[in-house]
């Protein structure tokens, strides 16, 4: 109930274009954390980011030194209230430049922060944000889930390295699956109940059971369909999945495509280790994906270009791959 409640309000939220979802600090700090080495010498850019409250700034500024970074870029779009949800907007957004101790004299200092306004409204697409993209190294933040396919593309163009929160659902758009395929993005560490929850304006029902008030009087929605998509390489990316079906001797429990020569897998838990032909696994494989071990074919269609079938029936997105392990040990 809780999963599907979590699900109707973050579709809602896509079809009212209303992206008010923060990232908790304990949710930035328990990915960012296997990253750390990514970081040294290098101009981080927040571009969805009010940096009065964000928690990706407090997160970059506290941890500036740790890092080596060279440089902290935090945009917002558009001027917000403090308290981050207020519907009240001037015309301009802002942003910040931190680069520790350093100390700029030529911008507004406001609650402590130094705020430099752009002369347009901050989004992410205005050529004022883009010239600060431009200048940076790699974007972390958690931008509109309704733009999402935009904001990717927009990375990609310029040729960033990322690592952003979106919906689980990002995974079956074609321009993203296009990118993991590729191996131009993969998946986070944490996915799912991995990402606790984020903090939503009054105005959002508190739905399901994980929905919570906490100790500093946040609203917080856990909708557990979220991850985090990146191009920042980590060792954990390449760790095998360990295999323990097998195939042969147990034919009857892979069913055969009928648009397809591939079996089904149900589970990841489930690809045998020795089948060397097409298999289709459910789109969670990402999230433990080694590129090393298997080859990614294809996402949901068969040869007829129509979605995978089973005896007529289509069983949920099936993303369509083969195991190198075995295709290298066939070739020596």
């Amino acid at each position: 109930m809780a999963r599907k409640a979590s699900n109707k309000l973050l579709q809602k939220a896509k079809k009212l274009k209303s992206d008010e979802f923060y990232t908790q600090l304990s949710d930035i700090e328990s990915e960012l954390k296997h990253y750390k080495n990514h970081f040294k010498d290098k101009v981080v850019y927040c571009n969805c980011d009010d940096p009065r409250v964000s928690n990706f700034f407090k997160y970059f500024s506290s941890n500036f030194k740790e890092l080596g970074l060279k440089k902290l870029i935090s945009a917002c779009y558009r001027n917000q209230e403090i308290d981050l949800f207020s519907s009240k907007k001037t015309e301009n957004g802002f942003y910040s430049e931190y680069e520790g101790e350093k100390v700029k004299k030529d911008v507004i200092n406001n609650d402590k922060i130094d705020i430099i306004r752009f002369k347009g409204d901050g989004d992410f697409r205005s050529k004022e944000s883009i010239e600060l993209l431009k200048q940076s190294d790699i974007v972390v933040t958690n931008p509109p889930f309704s733009l999402f396919r935009e904001y990717v593309a927009q990375l990609i163009k310029y040729d960033k390295k990322f690592l952003i929160i979106g919906n689980i659902n990002a995974i079956t758009y074609k321009e993203i699956f296009k990118l993991i395929k590729g191996n131009r993005a993969w998946l986070g560490i944490n996915l799912g109940r991995g990402i606790s929850g984020f903090i939503v304006p009054e105005h959002y029902e508190l739905y399901g059971t994980e929905a919570r008030i906490d100790n500093l009087g946040n609203r917080i929605i856990s909708p557990n369909n979220c991850l985090w998509l990146t191009n920042l390489d980590t060792s954990k990316r390449h760790e095998d999945i360990v295999l323990s079906k097998v195939y042969y001797g147990n034919e009857s429990q892979y069913l055969k495509y009928d648009n397809y020569d591939g079996i089904n897998v149900n589970k990841t838990k489930d690809i045998p280790m020795d089948y060397k032909g097409f298999m289709g696994v459910p789109i969670t494989f990402l999230h433990k994906f080694n590129p090393d071990q298997f080859e990614i074919i294809k996402f949901r269609k068969g040869n007829d270009e129509k979605d995978l079938s089973i005896n007529g029936k289509c069983p949920y997105f099936r993303i369509l791959i083969k195991n190198r392990r075995l295709q290298q040990s066939q070739i020596t």
